[in-house]
């Protein structure tokens, strides 16, 4: 559609359908599970499978998710969410699911958690700041499913420390992805570690060139400071004695 389409999109169906075929032969594989818009692809497998092996394969579609503005929900539209800690904190799960549109929570609701319907339809009913109540009910019972309800604790001390406190301490930051850097890192001879560097490195940007824009845009800070110099890092002296300093991308996402 007056878009151009690459060597690479163009052989797509080619690689998934060989892909199929060599599950079949590895595996012993018989059916494949897709999103509604990989059925030409899940097609083409079954039928090379049959061609080649005289293999009977399967596919099966269920329609893509979507949000109430029709995008479809997935790693593309803004970033992966992923199941396994280690590649995305419990915290910014949770703020996945917090950040819900007040049009799809309802929805979401009924399909990410195992509340009872009728709770959901009593929810329903809420008007006002009431919406961002349910948000908070979506965030913790999809949450709660994947990583445990024993971590929501941590992760209401760190929202109530860095959205809802004014003091600057106090509270939690356990639940923030973190990283750790040495004090020869902070200290050595490049003048410490790059604050471009260190977004990247805290999945809160997803390029150095986006977290510069991040910077650019005064939605970087380091602790409450706005982090002024793109080029700029950070320093034993930016410690002032701490263990630890929190490194915010705009109101909601931060990092250790």
């Amino acid at each position: 559609r007056e878009s151009p389409l690459s060597f690479l999109e163009f052989n797509y169906m080619i690689l998934q359908a060989y892909d199929f075929l060599e599950l079949s032969r590895r595996y012993d594989v018989k059916l494949q599970l897709g999103g509604s818009d990989q059925w030409g692809n899940m097609v083409s497998g079954t039928e090379l499978g049959r061609r080649c092996d005289g293999n009977q394969l399967f596919a099966l579609t269920a329609p893509l998710m979507t949000t109430s503005d029709g995008k479809k929900m997935g790693k593309t539209a803004n970033g992966a969410i992923w199941l396994n800690a280690d590649r995305l904190s419990e915290y910014d799960y949770w703020q996945f699911w917090r950040n819900t549109s007040d049009d799809d929570v309802i929805k979401f609701l009924k399909l990410f958690t195992e509340l009872p319907l009728e709770q959901i339809d009593d929810m329903a009913q809420w008007t006002g700041k009431d919406i961002n109540n349910a948000k908070i009910v979506l965030a913790d019972e999809a949450t709660a499913l994947l990583h445990g309800r024993e971590c929501l604790t941590a992760i209401h001390e760190t929202v109530e420390q860095m959205f809802k406190s004014k003091k600057s301490g106090g509270g939690s930051t356990e639940s923030l992805p973190r990283i750790f850097v040495t004090a020869d890192e902070l200290g050595g001879g490049d003048g410490g570690i790059r604050f471009a560097d260190l977004f990247l490195k805290l999945g809160l940007a997803q390029s150095k060139k986006d977290a510069r824009r991040l910077i650019q845009g005064g939605g970087a800070k380091l602790d409450d400071v706005k982090i002024e110099d793109e080029n700029g890092a950070l320093t034993m002296a930016d410690l002032e004695g701490k263990t630890e300093v929190t490194l915010r991308a705009g109101k909601k996402r931060a990092g250790v």
